[in-house]
């Protein structure tokens, strides 16, 4: 049963937000969200992921070797059982950046990135202070 009037339940209409959101927005791991404060990156090569979907998910990290923007694919470096490195394609949603690399350009994006909730929190119809003295 539907009870936000505001979500569809189409099937195709949420295939179509799927298939269509911006392919710029790429989940991170615990740990470089807490290093960086921010929740998402754009995704690069040589950045370093770990599979967490489909048939290659694991412990295993990886390097990725090119990103395909257009065609959501993103190639990562997997090894075969006879010890030959092989290029796989995954879609980007299936892994979570586990290091970044980090030049000028990509720190500068963090350091906004990570300013911008900070001033959210000072915006806003009530500070601590006055919400203290109104509770006492």
């Amino acid at each position: 049963m539907k009870f936000n009037s505001f979500v569809t339940l189409d099937r195709s209409k949420n295939r179509k937000s799927h298939f269509s959101a911006p392919s710029h927005v790429r989940c991170k791991s615990i740990e470089l969200r807490q290093n960086y404060n921010v929740h998402s990156m754009p995704i690069r090569k040589d950045d370093e992921v770990q599979v967490v979907r489909g048939h290659y998910k694991g412990q295993q990290i990886s390097k990725v070797v090119q990103v395909y923007r257009r065609k959501y694919v993103i190639c990562i470096e997997r090894e075969k059982a006879n010890g030959m490195t092989v290029h796989v394609g995954i879609h980007p949603r299936k892994v979570v950046i586990n290091r970044l690399k980090l030049d000028k350009v990509r720190k500068k994006i963090l350091l906004r990135k990570a300013k911008s909730p900070q001033v959210g929190k000072e915006k806003g119809k009530y500070k601590e202070e006055l919400t203290e003295k109104m509770q006492e």
